[in-house]
C-alpha cells in the first residue's frame, strides 16, 4: 500500500506550488522543490495525463521514468478547456506559494494563466514561466523543447570531435539544466518575499530553454567579442579548459578512463608520473605548449596498463582521473554507497525500485522522497477536497462533466 502522507520535512516544508507544466523542464523545477519537502500539485489533463507518464524504457509495460519524475507529487486532473476547470485552477493559484507553467504565451493568456492574470489573483505569487524562446521574443508562442534549447545555447556546437558533427549530450540536458536553473529562482524569489514582505509584489521569472546551459558557458561571448573567433569542437579536451590535461583515454583491458587537471601543479603531477621532464612543464604557457605531447604520452602509458592499475597510480600521485562510468558502475560503487545516493522506494505498481536520493543533502533538516510518481489523478479528493475546501457536491459535478 503507499504511503499517501508525505514526510513533512525538508527546507521547503509548508511551501505551497502548483504546476501546470508538463514533460521535463517545469516538472523538474517542481520535483527540486518537492524533494525538499514543498507541496507540490501536478495538474494534468484527465484521461491522458501528462506526456511524461509514457515517455522511456518500461517494464512489464509499467513506464519507469515518470515514477522518479513525478516522485513527492501530488497528482490532480483538471481540464482546463472547460471555464469549471479554469475556475478551479484560478483555486489553485490563489493557494498557491509558487506556480509554474509551461504552455505557450497564448494559450497561457486565453487560459488565465499568464503573469498579469496569476498577479491579479495572487499579488504575492511567484510565476516560473519556462518556454522555448521566452515571453518577451517575437517567438514567444512559438513551440520548444530541450534539445532545440541545446542547440541554441552553443553547447551543442562546442561538443564532439573537430572532424565529426556537433553532439548532444545523453539525456535532456536543456530541460534538466532549465530545471534546476527554475528552482533556483523561485528560491531567490522566496528569499526576497521572505525579507523584504512589505514591498513584494509578487514575481514573474521568465526563462528560455536555451537560457540556462548558454549563461554555464561563461567563456564563450567574452572569448568571441574579444577574439573574435568562436571556439569549436575539441572532443574530450575542451575548446577552453582549465589547463593542459583533460581527455579520456582507454586502459590495455578495454575500460575508458578520463584525467583531468585545473591547475598547473595537477599537470605537474600528470608530467611526474609519465617521467617527461619537470622543467619544460613549469609554467602555464608552456603546460599548453606542450599540451599534445602530454596527450600522447598519458594515452601511450594508460594503452599499456589495466584500469585498475591506471586508477592506483593515478591516486598514489594525486592525479584526478575516474572510470567512466555506466549505471551499473554507479549502483556498485563504494563512494555512492557511502553517500546514500541510491536509495530504495516502495511503488505500487513495481515493487522496490532504485532511484537517486534526494540532491542535495541537508544534514539538519534533509529531504526525504516518499513516494514515487502517482497514478493520474490520485490526490483529486485531497487537493480539491481538503486544501482548496471544494465541497463533495460540487466535486462529483466536476467529474460527472469530465472536468477532473
Amino acid at each position: 500500500m503507499e504511503d499517501q502522507t508525505s514526510t513533512g520535512q525538508g527546507q521547503l516544508t509548508g511551501l505551497k506550488v502548483v504546476e501546470f507544466a508538463h514533460v521535463v523542464a517545469g516538472p523538474l523545477a517542481g520535483g527540486m522543490l518537492a524533494d525538499q519537502g514543498a507541496d507540490v500539485v501536478h495538474v494534468e489533463p484527465p484521461g491522458s495525463g501528462d506526456a511524461a507518464r509514457a515517455m522511456g524504457p518500461r517494464r512489464d509495460g509499467v513506464p519507469l521514468w515518470f515514477k522518479v519524475a513525478g516522485r513527492n507529487k501530488r497528482s490532480v486532473t483538471l481540464d482546463l478547456h472547460h471555464e469549471e476547470g479554469r475556475e478551479v485552477a484560478r483555486e489553485l493559484i490563489a493557494w498557491a506559494d509558487v506556480v509554474i507553467v509551461t504552455l505557450r504565451a497564448g494559450r497561457l493568456r486565453a487560459w488565465g494563466l499568464d503573469w498579469e492574470a496569476v498577479h491579479a489573483l495572487n499579488p504575492t505569487a511567484i510565476l516560473l514561466q519556462i518556454s522555448g524562446f521566452g515571453a518577451t521574443s517575437s517567438r514567444a508562442d512559438a513551440p520548444g523543447f530541450g534539445k532545440m534549447g541545446e542547440a541554441r545555447s552553443g553547447v551543442v556546437h562546442l561538443t564532439g570531435f573537430p572532424e565529426g558533427p556537433p553532439v548532444h549530450t545523453g539525456f535532456s540536458h536543456g530541460d534538466a539544466v532549465t530545471g534546476l536553473m527554475g528552482a533556483f529562482a523561485v528560491l531567490a524569489a522566496l528569499h526576497r518575499r521572505d525579507t523584504d514582505p512589505d514591498s513584494f509584489d509578487g514575481e514573474w521569472i521568465d526563462l528560455a530553454l536555451f537560457e540556462p546551459l548558454y549563461r554555464l558557458v561563461e567563456w564563450q561571448i567574452i572569448a568571441y567579442d574579444q577574439l573574435g573567433t568562436a571556439p569549436g569542437r575539441a572532443g574530450n579536451q575542451l575548446a577552453v579548459a582549465p589547463a593542459a590535461v583533460i581527455n579520456t583515454y582507454r586502459s590495455a583491458d578495454g575500460d575508458w578512463l578520463t584525467v583531468t587537471s585545473a591547475t598547473t601543479r595537477s599537470v605537474r603531477n600528470v608530467v611526474r608520473l609519465l617521467g617527461l621532464p619537470d622543467e619544460e612543464f613549469t609554467t602555464v604557457e608552456q603546460q599548453h605548449a606542450g599540451r599534445e605531447r602530454l596527450d600522447a604520452a598519458l594515452r601511450e602509458w594508460v594503452a599499456a596498463r589495466p584500469a585498475a592499475e591506471c586508477l592506483t597510480a593515478f591516486e598514489r600521485a594525486e592525479v584526478v582521473a575516474s572510470r567512466v562510468f555506466t549505471a551499473a558502475d554507479i549502483v556498485a560503487d563504494p563512494v555512492y554507497a557511502e553517500r546514500e545516493d541510491i536509495i530504495t522506494v516502495d511503488d505500487p505498481d513495481l515493487g522496490p525500485v532504485r532511484m537517486q536520493s534526494v540532491i542535495p543533502r541537508f544534514h539538519r533538516s534533509p529531504g526525504a522522497v516518499w513516494r514515487t510518481g502517482p497514478a493520474l489523478g490520485a490526490d483529486n479528493a485531497l487537493v480539491y477536497g481538503e486544501w482548496l475546501g471544494i465541497d463533495g457536491g460540487r466535486l462529483a459535478k466536476l467529474e460527472a462533466e469530465g472536468v477532473i
